[in-house]
């Protein structure tokens, strides 16, 4: 079975920049996902984007990405396939459990919870900061939830990359991945903020989080036929 190319899915090209990769993301995903565009809405084209993205994102996993994208031959995806496929059905079947059980406790549990604790405080940290903006210690009390958000983002992302989701939960996993995203996008927005005290900055990034809340809830009302 041939490897996807990653590429070809976000439409950029080989030698692209790390800012045209992610220009690329955000287009397509505005095109493709419900939130969006509900006309061209495809959730099978989100999945494909999403992991596409996953992997170009990242500088290490692109690097890698590109040595196996080159390379003439990969010798050991037919032998694996082959291996999976002459499992008797019912150990696969035990194993599809485990691997959804593993991934619901190590990656979506935990991703979840931590997405919470980042988005749950927002409101009241504008509001606290709308009393003066100018104040330093309200800014500083701001920055410090801004940081601690990021720490948090990090491990989420860093769980959320520990395990291979199953294939059965793909579409939790695609709004939880877009989810992930929406909240780093909207930290950078806050960021901007605190220096140069622009609204737009403050609205765009409550935006941010408004949509990533509302990706959260629709990867739990997913898993609901799962489990």
């Amino acid at each position: 079975m041939n490897s996807p190319n990653h590429y070809h899915i976000l439409k950029v090209n080989t030698n692209a920049t790390p800012a045209q990769i992610k220009q690329a993301y955000r287009r397509l995903v505005k095109i493709f996902h419900p939130d969006s565009n509900q006309n061209t809405a495809d959730l099978e084209e989100i999945i494909k984007i999403n992991a596409a993205y996953e992997i170009l994102g990242d500088p290490q996993k692109r690097s890698s990405y590109d040595q196996k994208f080159n390379s003439v031959s990969q010798p050991h995806y037919s032998t694996g396939q082959s291996v999976n496929r002459s499992q008797p059905s019912k150990n696969r079947g035990k194993d599809a459990d485990t691997q959804l059980r593993q991934w619901l406790q190590q990656v979506y549990k935990p991703v979840n919870e931590i997405i919470q604790k980042i988005i749950k405080p927002l409101k009241q940290e504008i509001y606290e900061l709308s009393a003066d903006p100018f104040d330093d210690e309200l800014l500083e009390a701001f920055q410090n939830y801004l940081e601690n958000s990021r720490n948090l983002l990090k491990q989420a992302q860093n769980l959320f990359r520990s395990v291979p989701n199953p294939a059965l939960v793909a579409s939790v996993a695609s709004n939880l991945y877009y989810c992930l995203n929406q909240v780093s996008d909207g930290l950078e927005e806050l960021e901007l903020f605190t220096m140069n005290y622009d609204d737009d900055h403050l609205h765009t990034g409550h935006e941010l989080f408004r949509i990533a809340s509302h990706l959260r809830l629709e990867a739990q009302v997913s898993l609901k036929h799962f489990i």
